[in-house]
């Protein structure tokens, strides 16, 4: 028998971000996330003990696990604003109240008509979605693509969305399903998208699909409950048995009565989540139905949205209302791969079979896919992206400042708060914004932002200070304004006096640039906001109770 130990106390302790030990572990978090490139796979690895790091990591996972993108901004951000209002010396009920109306002034301006870093989307030209997906495949090196390549896999990307939206679509989209099928050690460039569903087959199963005769359309019965025989998994109904008859042949002849009726009401193609058992397979076979079983859980949704069928769940009698169709199939054979193609009458739900050279490189491809299709999916429900590469960071900055220097009491609203308590904030909060931007330098660059529009532009290390800055500088961080414009400059981590960055994007600037850098408006939004809230409820801690057992 183990030896039973006393179970221990809780320990307490009051204003935990006092402590010295607390404050190296966020520094240390804080330079973790800062220097890898997308946190939704870290911290879902690292193993957070300390609670307040519980906190902030959990939120930003919460964040990710609903938008997908802008975890590492919201990491970064979140432990910005807890060291930056750390510095301050303001109550931490100020604090805290100061950051609530430095977000809403954030929000609001991002919403209006009149934000400087935010373009609408315009659904009959694919350039700026197709900026979004390349600017989120950039930002993940470990993809391990070319430039060729990013471009390949962007336009599949953004074809595999647009297949989904139906073309028939009114008030209400209701958007289809894209499948990423696994082909590793593969050629990038072999990636392709196919409308359907591809189903992975053996080469020897393939070889038993014998040619249909062409029709408009063949019927479908998708099942859900195993035809396997095994009487634990014989779904819901009853199994009526006469005297002396054992149970399995009783499940067998039920089997076949099943595929009997299969057969009568003409059904070209059976399909099931589980095992088919292979008297029941010959039989379909025997009459000219293809049998396709081991389809797994994930593929019961797209192929019961592709199909119109309704999974059947019983070995009873099958409601003639719970077929589908499809327009074809065929079999197909990619890389080393065999595959069962389902071609529907309506493309709602597509195939993106990506390739990549190994298993690590095609994992981190496949979340970059996955963040890229929820990002595009987003701008359905609010058609708007924000400028990235460090812009809308700066350019907020620079409006913020703008706005609590000229026009304080409109913030403050009189809540109690100064209006140097509000400057103070103000700093605090814009330092954190900027503090983020230049997070994005990873090669020991000097930062500059403009004074006209408030944007960001990175300088080459080692490159001479003393020199006219349009030499030095190509075009800003997201890509849309050039060096050669009248800009004044200044250094990004310097001080410098507040300005009105311009708002209000010209129409014809979205268009000028074909390559802009640009970041997901609902995800950012949500990411700023996240935030913003979590370090307001690290910063409001007084006691943490920590349980040692």
């Amino acid at each position: 028998m183990s030896r039973l130990e006393a179970k221990r106390p809780s320990l307490c302790k009051s204003e935990p971000l006092t402590s010295e030990r607390v404050k190296a572990t966020l520094s240390v978090l804080k330079g973790v996330v800062t220097s890898c490139y997308g946190p939704a796979a870290l911290l879902a690895s690292l193993p957070v003990t300390q609670p307040i790091l519980k906190i902030l990591t959990t939120s930003v996972q919460n964040h990710v696990s609903c938008f997908s993108d802008c975890g590492l901004f919201t990491a970064i951000l979140c432990c910005n604003l807890v060291e930056k209002v750390q510095g301050v010396g303001l109550t931490t009920t100020t604090a805290i109240k100061l950051n609530k109306h430095l977000l809403s002034l954030c929000t609001e301006y991002l919403k209006s008509e009149i934000c400087g870093c935010r373009i609408p989307i315009d659904f009959g030209s694919t350039q700026l979605l197709l900026c979004l997906v390349r600017s989120l495949l950039t930002s993940k090196p470990a993809c391990m693509l070319t430039r060729e390549e990013v471009e390949h896999i962007s336009t599949l990307i953004l074809r595999a969305f647009l297949l989904t939206v139906p073309e028939n679509a009114k008030d209400r989209i209701i958007l289809g399903k894209s499948i990423i099928v696994p082909l590793k050690g593969q050629r990038v460039i072999d990636s392709t998208v196919l409308p359907g569903v591809l189903i992975e087959i053996p080469k020897v199963q393939m070889m038993k699909i014998l040619p249909i005769k062409k029709s408009d359309s063949f019927k479908v019965a998708l099942f859900c409950a195993s035809l396997s025989g095994d009487l634990s998994e014989t779904g819901e109904g009853t199994v009526v048995l006469s005297h002396g008859v054992s149970l399995e042949n009783a499940v067998l002849d039920q089997l076949l009565n099943l595929g009997r009726q299969l057969v009568s009401d003409h059904v070209d193609l059976v399909m099931c989540q589980k095992v088919i058992h292979p008297s029941l397979k010959q039989f379909l076979r025997t009459h000219g139905v293809i049998a396709m079983d081991r389809v797994g859980v994930a593929l019961m949704e797209p192929l019961s949205k592709m199909t119109g069928t309704q999974p059947i769940g019983s070995l009873n009698s099958v409601s003639p209302s719970s077929y589908g169709s499809v327009k074809d199939w065929c079999t197909a054979k990619f890389g080393f791969k065999h595959f069962f193609h389902l071609i529907p009458n309506e493309t709602t739900v597509c195939s993106l079979l990506l390739c990549n050279r190994n298993d690590t490189a095609w994992d981190e491809l496949k979340l970059t896919c996955q963040t890229a299709l929820h990002a595009l999916q987003l701008t359905i429900k609010e058609p708007y992206v924000l400028l990235g590469g460090g812009c809308t960071e700066t350019h907020l900055a620079a409006y913020i400042r703008h706005k609590t220097r000229d026009e304080p009491e409109s913030i403050l609203k009189g809540d109690g708060c100064t209006q140097t308590e509000l400057q103070l904030m103000s700093e605090a909060f814009c330092s954190a914004l900027e503090t983020l931007a230049g997070s994005l330098e990873h090669d020991g660059g000097e930062i500059l932002t403009d004074r006209k529009y408030g944007h960001f532009w990175s300088v080459q290390a080692d490159s001479p200070s003393a020199v006219n800055w349009p030499d030095l500088l190509s075009r800003c961080g997201c890509g849309l304004y050039s060096s050669q414009e009248e800009l004044g400059w200044c250094f990004l981590r310097g001080a410098h006096h507040p300005f009105m960055p311009q708002t209000c994007l010209p129409r014809e600037a979205s268009g000028s640039a074909n390559d802009l850098t640009l970041d997901c408006f609902t995800a950012k939004l949500s990411g700023l906001q996240v935030a913003v809230e979590t370090a307001n409820l690290i910063l409001d801690l007084s006691y943490v109770i920590e349980d040692r057992n």
